[in-house]
């Protein structure tokens, strides 16, 4: 575990395992309302997983006050703002000596990796982007969200950007765990924060290259990936339509770890040879697809069966 100083303040970060010749690292960044361990463990945990990392270091980044046990911050204490938090990536990037990193983001820490490639595009080699939603809020959307803060606990804002209404409304359980880790692990003064911040972004102002005079874009191979009932569903839509197509793949559900796969080794790494029990499974599977469209991770947006994405997807809120 390290603390890093950056221009804007000291963020949290740990390391898992070490850096792996000129391969990037991957670096995550979890949503509002957890941090690195509540988002990630459980997939970074799942065998296939650890098989693809296995080849890289991990490098999980806390939003500023998320992780476990923070201090609360000052009252009157200014949060980063979106672009800010984006800003000190760089610093965790220089201070491991990594040339450049494959972000992993699930909803804000997809945000915040989307504007860090924009500004820092040479630090970025890929981006695997969970439930982005490229909009800021229009005033109506923030007039609701402040009604809605005015009468619902913490914990319950937090869920309705987490989960659908079909998942609060059937999938009790689940919630009422999410519930109690949101209200206990993670400090509310220092959430709340980082929620407002959040909730007051903007447009992160991409478009298609050749759309607009001078579009901005992302230049890295991305990877949108959405749940079937995911809040975000729109944005993550909207997203894939401003992106180029010819370096943009969309994951709906499937096996996640399986199109990482492909992603990586579309950018080169991950030789197939280094992934026999991977590739065996992907074989089976294909066997029993229709049709495939591709060699590039299109391939994986077929519903396919696995043994672990129903606890995976949650902790993702992939909703697959």
């Amino acid at each position: 575990e390290h603390d890093i100083e950056t221009p804007y303040g000291l963020l949290h970060v740990v390391i898992r395992g070490s850096p792996k010749g000129n391969r990037p690292a991957i670096l995550t960044y979890h949503d509002v309302g957890l941090n690195h361990k509540l988002c990630f463990n459980t997939f970074f945990n799942y065998e296939d997983m650890q098989e693809i990392t296995k080849h890289f270091v991990v490098c999980h980044v806390d939003a500023p006050g998320q992780q476990t046990g923070a201090s609360q911050f000052p009252q009157g204490y200014q949060y980063p703002s979106m672009d800010q938090l984006a800003a000190m990536l760089p610093s965790v990037v220089q201070h491991f000596g990594f040339k450049y990193v494959i972000g992993i983001g699930v909803g804000a820490g997809a945000y915040v990796l989307a504007k860090f490639a924009l500004i820092f595009p040479d630090l970025v080699e890929g981006l695997v982007l969970m439930n982005i939603d490229p909009n800021g809020k229009g005033w109506i959307d923030w007039a609701a969200a402040k009604l809605s803060g005015l009468t619902s606990t913490l914990p319950d804002t937090v869920l309705s950007h987490l989960f659908s209404q079909e998942e609060l409304m059937n999938n009790t359980e689940l919630v009422q765990s999410y519930r109690q880790q949101i209200g206990s692990v993670v400090n509310q003064f220092n959430l709340q924060l980082f929620l407002n911040m959040y909730n007051s972004r903007r447009d992160l102002d991409i478009n298609r290259p050749g759309t607009v005079p001078n579009a901005k874009t992302l230049r890295c191979p991305v990877m949108l990936v959405v749940g079937d009932n995911a809040p975000a569903e729109e944005g993550v839509v909207e997203c894939n339509s401003k992106l180029d197509p010819t370096n943009t793949t969309f994951l709906k559900p499937g096996k996640l770890t399986e199109a990482f796969k492909y992603f990586l080794q579309g950018m080169g790494y991950m030789p197939s040879a280094s992934m026999t029990r991977l590739a065996r499974s992907r074989t089976a599977s294909l066997t029993s697809a229709s049709s495939v469209d591709g060699t590039r991770p299109r391939a994986c947006t077929h519903s396919e069966s696995t043994e672990a994405m129903g606890q995976i997807n949650h902790t993702m809120e992939v909703s697959c």
